[in-house]
């Protein structure tokens, strides 16, 4: 029988290992506790969606996850003591979200926006031992859930910010920017030889419209033109805007 080789096959990885002491999951509550400022919480808000033939359900999550994390190496790398507490812990990454506009597509798990918001909202209210929350957020279909969140908890005082990603040029779903970074971060989930073009439709008709009915492969742009080395470039840019976000919000407790 005849062997099928993979046109593109999936290059070595190698990730940088971040300090297990910047996720509060490793961490015992007296730890927390022990800390001589209480932390700055990091939530990297994504979803578990389709993104075409080519890209994981968790392309959002997994986007998230790595700015948090490449965030908690900036601020180590750059402490004048590196045994110091880094002033930010990365929280319990949210994997499901409100994901309505893909429904039809199979994989796809939403909460709605109403239950994402609720979500977001009891757990700023249940986390008054950190110095504030801080979204990082994957999905642009999170953006009515994450601004109801904001608005409420900042009528009650508590300290919650969204952070965006903010592309210029970049396409909605699926696409070249989403491709590029996922060739960046994961080479291995991804399946360029399954990438194929879609519409690019503006964000009004998407909302209205739903994704299957717009595009049926749930691509909106063009994965084909995707390149790791853009993806760097593009993971970098969001990189120093988020951090310089944080150092906006948080002033002296940042330092970037």
């Amino acid at each position: 029988m005849w062997k099928v080789l993979d046109p593109y096959p999936a290059p070595p990885i190698t990730f940088k290992a971040v300090n297990p002491l910047a996720h509060l999951s490793q961490l015992t509550w007296s730890e927390v506790a022990m800390r001589r400022h209480p932390p700055i919480l990091l939530i990297p808000v994504g979803s578990t969606e389709q993104h075409g033939p080519h890209l994981p359900l968790t392309t959002d999550t997994i986007i998230a996850t790595a700015l948090a994390e490449a965030l908690i190496t900036r601020l180590t790398d750059r402490a004048p003591d590196p045994t110091a507490d880094v002033p930010c812990l990365i929280g319990p990454s949210l994997h499901i979200t409100a994901s309505g506009e893909h429904q039809g597509f199979p994989g796809t798990i939403s909460l709605g926006t109403a239950a994402t918001s609720e979500t977001l909202i009891e757990m700023a209210r249940s986390t008054d031992w950190a110095a504030g929350l801080v979204l990082i957020n994957g999905h642009g279909g999170n953006y009515h859930a994450v601004t109801t969140a904001v608005e409420v908890l900042a009528r009650e005082q508590r300290t919650l910010r969204a952070w965006w990603p903010r592309i210029p040029g970049g396409d909605l779903h699926a696409g070249h920017t989403e491709t590029s970074l996922m060739l960046h971060l994961r080479p291995d989930l991804v399946h360029m030889h399954r990438a194929v073009a879609g519409p690019s439709p503006d964000l009004r008709t998407l909302e209205s419209s739903g994704v299957i009915a717009l595009s049926p492969s749930g691509v909106l742009g063009d994965p084909r033109t995707a390149s790791a080395e853009e993806g760097h470039a593009i993971f970098e840019a969001l990189s120093d805007d988020l951090a310089l976000s944080l150092q906006s919000w948080f002033g002296d407790a940042i330092s970037v």
